[in-house]
This record gives structure tokens, sequence and C-alpha cells, in this order.
């Protein structure tokens, strides 16, 4: 399939890979459920240089968009700061190599070359691959999985349209002019596939993607059409239902599975992804990582539109939602969580009421309702936030006057991610109180700008280092099915609390474990109230301990009581009567407890 220069290396490395697969000095193997872990995302360049300050200060500039100078060696320096922390595995920001002349690639989704590491990421340019592969081979050996973000759609800004990076919709494909090594677009180049001696840090690699045909040419979206036909910005969008052009970056990212020995992909903008290069691109990633001996490489994808929920139910699991093709085989194994994202953190915030939270729930049961088969099955389905890059404000708050103010916001945030359905994912910078918000680089912060560098001691680390020790060890917070639990003030009258500031509280139930998560979201009063527990996994006088609270002095949850005279309004909109076990539950303002029997 590969007829460039590449050929030769990309096939040794496929072949070595399958021929030493199962050895010790073969690929690495796959953890036995991705949800033992806790995924660490981190942007490479704004996470750690070990031998320079950010280039730019502020180190939290929103307006600065650029190269900080982070780099691969920074990444490996901090892993045991990484794994201390609780996390079991690092999503990179894309770590292929962008475009040597724009200095707005610092975020890596402008891909040029795919398979090449990033030259700017690394201590000594020329080394840049074997400096990646040396840091993933040192997350492996500090007991981490390392999970590359991966672009399909869209290369970086490798031509121009009449010099310029962008230009409106065309509803057919325009003349354009290919960027040299410098990024100026030459005028005679109007076909890459005709120019002589392509330069290796110009237009796109490797050679066999060198063709107009592969790449739409058509300028950004129509404003009264589809959102995803047409460049991304500058980006440049690659046509991918092309069967070819799939078939080379298939091969492309295999390659880099096992040149680099990584564990998984986050896939940037997946539903942008035409004909059926989704299903293809899981399954010819699954089946290879197999062939390897990595029985359960992770591949999730980016679905964010104002209708994920739906559109997720198209991508995940093993079966899709997509008219007569109801049964075919899906490759992407999860999706990131935007459904949740969009009600969990306003409504930590007191923004929202939980019952949005339980609304989103319901919802998702529906829509998926042929592919999820349990109420546990959701948690290995999707990866769970509270933030993240794209987001224009990180968990935090700052308070002017009084700064630290909401911080147990952040704390209550986590305990609840972790204790939800899903793989949850904390947002780097999140353990040392970032809170940028507004912009893109304003929640992009330079990690190692602040003082001290890399702190395990303040208010943020320990509370989440807890919070990942009772998930570690309580498996139902991990498989377990899930059930919001609704509540009471008076003991008399149940149900979910319909305003901002109210009490959220579930269970995750695994065989005869139950785990209590009660979430009190109010920023300045107690609350009190009573939650249902299992009638047949607990009894009248049972005691449940704190395994964890997010404040020093938790109350202990009184004894647990059976009431008989009660009306609950049930979450799926019926109303029950009791008997029914309650737990008192009595919680600081923005207190969060997980609880066991």
């Amino acid at each position: 399939m590969f007829t460039s220069l590449f050929a030769t290396e990309v096939q040794a490395v496929l072949d070595n890979a399958v021929s030493t697969a199962g050895q010790a000095s073969g690929p690495f193997p796959s953890p036995a459920d991705w949800r033992d872990q806790v995924i660490y995302f981190l942007m490479v360049d704004r996470f750690n240089n070990p031998a320079a300050l950010p280039v730019h200060q502020p180190y939290d500039d929103p307006g600065y968009a650029q190269y900080q100078g982070g780099k691969f060696s920074g990444v490996q320096q901090q892993l045991a700061y990484i794994k201390s922390l609780g996390a079991g595995a690092i999503w990179l920001s894309p770590v292929l190599k962008n475009l040597l002349w724009d200095p707005g690639s610092y975020h890596g989704y402008g891909i040029h070359d795919f398979l090449r590491a990033e030259p700017l990421f690394a201590t000594n340019p020329a080394n840049a691959d074997d400096e990646l592969r040396a840091l993933v081979d040192a997350a492996h050996q500090a007991g981490l999985y390392v999970i590359f973000d991966i672009v399909l759609n869209h290369v970086g800004d490798v031509f121009a349209y009449n010099g310029q990076s962008t230009a409106p919709f065309s509803s057919v494909p325009m003349p354009i002019q290919w960027r040299d090594a410098s990024g100026t677009a030459q005028a005679q180049w109007s076909d890459v596939a005709a120019i002589q001696n392509p330069p290796i840090d110009g237009v796109v690699w490797p050679s066999e993607l060198q063709q107009n045909q592969y790449f739409r040419r058509q300028g950004t979206p129509d404003p009264n059409g589809a959102d995803t036909v047409g460049d991304f910005d500058s980006l440049k969008q690659m046509m991918t239902a092309d069967p070819d052009l799939q078939g080379f970056l298939i091969r492309a990212y295999q390659y880099v599975i096992a040149r680099y020995d990584i564990d998984g992909f986050r896939i940037d903008t997946l539903r942008y992804l035409q004909g059926n290069l989704p299903q293809l691109f899981g399954n010819s990633v699954r089946e290879f990582a197999l062939s390897i001996g990595k029985k359960n490489f992770f591949t999730f994808g980016e679905v964010l539109d104002g209708n994920e929920e739906a559109d997720i139910a198209r991508f995940i699991g093993r079966n899709t939602t997509t008219g007569d093709d109801a049964d075919s085989l899906v490759g992407v194994d999860a999706a990131l969580d935007y459904p949740l994202f969009n009600v969990l953190t306003p409504t930590v915030k007191a923004f929202s009421a939980p019952t949005a939270v339980v609304a989103m729930y319901n919802l998702r049961k529906q829509v998926e309702q042929y592919i999820l088969s349990s109420h546990g099955d959701a948690s290995r389905f999707f990866v769970t936030f509270l933030d993240n890059h794209d987001m224009k404000a990180r968990i935090r708050y700052e308070q002017p006057g009084n700064v630290d103010e909401f911080d147990d916001q952040v704390t209550m945030g986590v305990a609840c991610l972790y204790s939800l359905p899903g793989v949850p994912c904390l947002y780097y910078g999140t353990e040392q109180g970032l809170h940028g918000s507004g912009t893109d680089p304003a929640v992009r912060e330079a990690l190692w700008g602040i003082s001290p560098t890399f702190p395990q001691n303040n208010s943020f680390y320990p509370q989440i280092q807890a919070v990942v020790a009772v998930r570690n060890i309580q498996p139902a917070l991990r498989y377990g099915r899930f059930y919001f639990r609704p509540i009471s003030g008076d003991s008399v009258n149940f149900g979910i609390s319909p305003y901002p500031g109210g009490v959220l509280a579930w269970s995750r139930i695994l065989n005869d474990q139950e785990v209590v998560i009660v979430a009190n979201t109010n920023t300045t009063l107690s609350q009190s109230v009573d939650v249902i527990l299992e009638i047949t996994l607990s009894a009248p006088g049972d005691t449940l301990r704190v395994l964890y609270s997010n404040k020093s002095a938790p109350t202990a949850p009184a004894p647990v009581t059976t009431l008989n005279q009660v009306t609950v309004a049930e979450v799926d909109g019926t109303t029950g009567t009791g008997p029914v076990n309650t737990v008192r539950v009595t919680l600081q303002p923005m207190e969060a407890q997980i609880l066991r029997i």
C-alpha cells in the first residue's frame, strides 16, 4: 500500500510488532478493563519543560495562542506526579508533526506528517521520534497507559486559496496553492502530485497523501449547509469517504501504534468523518492491535454538536442506531461524554438543578435502549469530564475578593465524576487550581509557569488522590449498576431536587455492594436529607461509613431507618409508596460524601 521512501520502515515496524507480540520485548499489553483507569489529559506544549520557563509570561495569558515550549521530556519528568495523583493513563494532545512555520499549531491539531513526531516538542528536534517513544516506554514503566489524540478529518494549513488561509464555502473545489517549508503559498504548486522534490517541512506527508483529490478544497462550511463539510477554519478538510485515503490513514495510524507502542486513540472531530470511516478505522485499529497482543486497545471519539446524545448513539458500543444498518459492527469503543458535561458541571456549580442530570440519563436510556444491556453497561462507553481544552472555562472559579470561596465545587465535582458511570478524565491543572476562562488559550495555561511547580500538598491534589483511592477499592464505583435516589427533607415526600443548589444522590450497586454518593450543591446552606437505599441490601440500624468527604469534618450519617408512610416521585415519572429504607445524611455547603454500609 505504501510506495514512498517511508514504506520500508513502516512495514518493518509493523512486522516487528506482530513478530514480538507476547514476548517480554514486544508491545505493551492492554489493561483488562479501562474502567479501572482514570485518564489524565494534558496538552504537551502547555504541561512542562524541565530546561526553561514558558516562552511567554504571564503563563496564563488568555490572549496568547502560540507555543509555550512544553516538551516530551517535560511530561516524562512528571510521570510520578501524574501517577501519584491516581491516574492510570495519560492522554496526550496530538504529538505528530505540525507545520513548523505555524505558531498557532501549538495545540497539535494541524498535522501535516502522519508518520513523524512533532520536533518542536523534542529536546533534540532531529530525535523527536525516539524521544516520543522514550516517553511512552517510561510511562509504561511507571504504570501508566498512553493515549494519543489523533486527527482524521483534516490537516494543517498546507495550502492556500488565492494566497489566503481561509475562503468562503464553494459548491465545487477551488484552485489552490500548496505551501512550501516557510509557509509561503507557491502559485505554481496547484497540484501537489506534480511538485518536484516537495519539502519535507511543507505540503503533506507521507507522499501517498499527496493527491489533490484527497482534499475537499471548498473553503469553510456553508453557513446554510452541513457544518461537517468544509475546512476547520485554516485546517484543511480531507475527503475521508475516499477508500484509498481511508486505507492510507488506517495504515499510518497502525504504524503509529507499533512505532510508539501506545494503548489508545482519542479521535478528534469524530462526527465529521465521512462514509464508513468511523467504523472501518475503529475495527481496523482494533484488529491490528489484537494481532500484536494489545487485546483492549481503546478508541474514543469527540462528538460535539448540540445534539450529542443522539449522535453518540451512532458510534458507541457494538451496534449502531442508524436506520437499516442497526446491527452493523462499529469500531469506536466510546465517546467523550459531552451530554454529562453539559449538565453535571452547571449542577455542581449550583446553576442547574439535580433534575437536569437525572433527565439527561433518562434520555440516554431511551436513545440507547438497543445498545445498552444494563445500567452498568454504559460505564464502558463514555469518557467523562468536568472541563477540557475545547471548553471556554475551567471547573474552578475564583471569586474576586475571596478566591477560594468556591474551591469545594472542584473537589465535589471530582467526587461526582469519579463515582458516576464512565471512564473519568481529569484535565491537567485541575489538581493545581487553574481557573482560566473566556478563550481557548485561557484554559490551556502553561502548568509549569505557576510557583511552586507541581506541588502535591495544595487544596486539590490530596483530595483527588483520596477520591481515586476510594474508587480503586470499591468495584461498584467502576462497574456497578446505577440508580438515582429520590431524597426527602421531611421524611415523607421524596423526589429529585428541582432547584439549583439542591442535593443530588445516587447509588452504584454491584452484586451485594451498594455505594451511595450524595452531593450538596448549595454554596451557602447545609442540608439534611433522607436518601433511599436498596431495601434488600440494608436493614434498620445499619450504619454507613463515610468513605470520602471533601470536607475536613464530615457529619456521619444516622443509622438506617425504615419509613412506611411515604410518597416517592420516582425518576421515571411514576409514584411509589413505602416501605423504604433510608439514611439521613447531613452535608455542609458544597460537600460530597461517598458512603457504604
